[in-house]
C-alpha cells in the first residue's frame, strides 16, 4: 500500500486534508494517519500545538501522538523507527498510511531512511557544560564559526541542536549537514504533497490560530504541565507557545503576554519550514485556498509507480 505524505507550513490545514482524504475513501481502503508534528507527540501538550481532539479525528486511527511524557526527550530517531514500524503495519493490514505534519527533520529522516551519526557521551557532555558556561547565543555564535551553514539552519536559541551539530562536527570533522540524507526516491514510494497558503492568508491565519489557542486555555495547560515536569523537558518546553508562556509566567506575569511572541515565533518558524521543503523536488504543492485539494491528492496517489499496478483498483 503506497503511503501518501501531507506535510508544509504550520497552520495551512493538514490535518483537515487527511481527514478529508480518509472521508472521501470511505469504503474503499481504511486510512490511518501518523503523526510527524514533534511536539504532538507529547501527552498534555494539546491546545499549543493544536493537536486534533478524540473526536475531532472522526474515527480515524491516528498513531505518533501521546507516547511522551514532557520529561522525556525527543529523538529524530526515535521517531524514525517508532513511525516507520507504524507505517509498515498499517500498510501490512491494507489500510493506507498517511504521514502528517511539518517538522522537518522528522519527515524526511522517515522518507529517506536517515542514517544518524554516531554520539559521544563525554563529547555531548562538553558541549553541554560549554552550553551552561556561555549560553545559548555564545555557543551559537560558535557553531557559526565552524559551520557557518549548520548555525543558519538552526535557531540561535535551539541549545539541543546547537550541541548535536557541534558534537557531529567533532566527531566527523565534516559539517553536520553531511550527515542529512539525500533527497532521493521516497521511502515506500510515498506520494508526497505540500500545503501552503499566500503569506498575508497564512500570516491572518496564524494570527487567528494564536489567539484561539489562549482563549482555549494555553496558559492553564503551561500551568497544568508544570506540575507534570515541564521545566524539566529539554524539548517540549521549548515548544511554540509553552516556552513563551513559562518565560512570562517565571517573570511575575499572567502568561497573556506570550500571545505576540507566540505568533511572531509562529511566523518565524513558517518561514523556516517553507525554505526547507521547498527545496524537496518530489512534492506536489498544493494552494490552501484551492477548492478540490482531496480530489488532487488522490490523483496523485493513484498513480502507479513504475512497473507496479495502481493502489486502489
Amino acid at each position: 500500500m503506497r503511503p501518501l505524505a501531507v506535510v508544509g507550513p504550520t497552520g495551512t490545514g493538514k490535518s483537515d486534508l487527511a481527514l478529508g482524504i480518509a472521508e472521501a475513501l470511505s469504503g474503499e481502503i481504511a486510512v490511518e494517519v501518523v503523526n510527524a508534528d514533534a511536539m504532538q507527540l507529547y501527552r498534555g501538550m494539546d491546545i499549543g500545538t493544536a493537536k486534533l481532539t478524540v473526536d475531532e479525528r472522526r474515527g480515524v486511527p491516528h498513531h505518533q501522538l501521546d507516547v511522551l511524557e514532557v520529561t522525556e526527550t525527543a529523538t529524530v530517531a526515535r521517531y524514525q523507527q517508532a513511525a516507520a514500524a507504524d507505517v509498515d503495519a498499517i500498510a501490512a493490514r491494507g489500510a493506507l498510511p498517511v504521514i502528517v505534519g511539518g517538522s522537518m527533520l522528522y519527515v524526511q529522516s522517515l522518507l529517506d531512511e536517515w542514517s544518524f551519526p554516531a554520539t559521544d557521551p563525554q563529547v555531548r557532555a562538553r558541549w553541554e557544560t560549554r552550553l551552561a558556561e556561555v549560553g545559548v547565543a555564545a555557543l551559537h555564535r560558535e557553531l557559526a564559526a565552524v559551520d557557518a551553514a549548520a548555525a543558519a539552519s538552526i535557531l540561535p536559541t535551539d541549545g539541543r541542536r546547537i550541541v548535536r551539530a557541534l558534537e557531529v562536527v567533532e566527531l566527523t570533522g565534516r559539517p553536520f549537514a553531511a550527515s542529512a540524507p539525500t533527497i532521493g526516491a521516497p521511502r515506500w514510494n510515498t506520494a508526497i504533497v505540500g500545503l501552503d497558503w499566500e503569506t498575508t492568508v497564512l500570516d491572518e491565519r496564524l494570527r487567528r490560530r494564536t489567539d484561539t489557542m489562549f482563549e482555549r486555555g494555553l496558559v492553564e495547560e503551561v500551568r497544568g504541565l508544570i506540575g507534570r515536569g515541564l521545566r524539566d523537558g529539554v524539548t517540549a518546553a521549548r515548544a511554540l507557545g509553552y516556552a513563551q508562556v513559562l518565560a512570562d509566567l517565571d517573570a511575575g506575569g499572567d502568561g497573556e503576554a506570550a500571545r505576540e511572541p507566540t505568533f511572531v515565533g509562529t511566523r518565524r518558524y513558517v518561514r523556516r519550514q517553507r525554505s526547507w521543503f521547498r527545496r524537496d523536488h518530489r512534492i506536489t504543492w498544493l494552494d490552501g485556498a484551492a477548492p478540490g485539494n482531496v480530489d488532487a491528492v488522490l490523483r496523485l496517489w493513484r498513480q502507479p509507480r513504475a512497473g507496479a499496478p495502481r493502489p486502489a483498483d
